[in-house]
């Protein structure tokens, strides 16, 4: 990520941007809602997952601790459903060392393909409005443990965990539950990554860290928003211009 363009790079910080606001702002999509805009710049997921992580990692700290240290009666009763997270870890946690096996293994162009394909199947669920839906308890242990290996091979396992997650937590609690999985699950890819010596791209967090913290600033906002308010305009709308972008990827990393 050294020999781009300034061009390119702006592009890089907007994106990072844009993480920040959907991390903040839906409590997961930090990867999935921008990885396939990255991988039209360079496509390789290896060099962007590890900064995604580092992201995730630090800022869920921080809206976790937020949420702790809140004083009023409102906000305290928020914060990670902590013993809900400790049923579901046992379905997640295998099939994400798993996932992070495929993608340290895998051919980058090939992992680029399966990003833009899972992708286009969450999109259209957006567009289509047809959420995916956990309908009992098999198909929670079979989300889950899907969820899992795409959050271990490309972090993009979010909204196949949160169709669980929404049926057996609190909307209020939802958010900082999903960050508090992010964090177990990015801290256990990050030390793999490590272990077999993938570049983390350290220099470039000193500029990326204040994109994604003006993201996660107004995130808080759209935390908000959505709590009190029908957000299928806003889906469709992100499902449209995700189908789009991953259509564009997908042929690229075809040819």
């Amino acid at each position: 990520m050294d020999d781009l363009s300034a061009l390119q790079y702006v592009a890089i910080a907007l994106l990072f941007a844009w993480s920040g606001f959907v991390r903040s702002g839906l409590g997961f999509g930090g990867a999935v809602l921008v990885l396939p805009f990255l991988l039209l710049i360079v496509n390789d997921p290896l060099v962007f997952l590890p900064l995604i992580a580092v992201h995730q990692i630090l800022f869920g700290v921080w809206v976790l601790l937020r949420a702790r240290l809140a004083q009023d009666a409102d906000k305290a009763a928020r914060g990670a459903d902590w013993a809900y997270l400790r049923r579901a870890l046992p379905w997640i946690l295998p099939l994400s060392l798993l996932g992070v096996f495929g993608l340290i293994t895998l051919p980058s162009r090939v992992m680029s393909a399966i990003v833009y394909l899972i992708v286009i199947a969450y999109s259209l669920g957006y567009v289509l409005n047809l959420p995916v839906r956990s309908r009992g308890s098999v198909s929670d242990a079979a989300l889950l443990m899907l969820g899992g290996y795409f959050s271990g091979s490309s972090m993009i396992g979010g909204p196949l965990m949160v169709a669980v997650f929404a049926s057996h937590v609190a909307r209020e609690r939802l958010r900082d539950t999903m960050i508090a999985t992010w964090f177990i699950l990015v801290s256990i890819k990050l030390l793999s990554l490590v272990i077999v010596g993938v570049d983390l791209q350290l220099m470039h967090h000193l500029w990326l860290l204040p994109c994604v913290l003006a993201g996660q600033l107004f995130g808080e906002r759209l935390h908000g928003w959505l709590l009190a308010a029908d957000a299928s305009r806003f889906y469709r709308a992100l499902g449209l211009v995700l189908l789009l972008t991953c259509v564009v990827g997908l042929g690229a990393s075809l040819r």
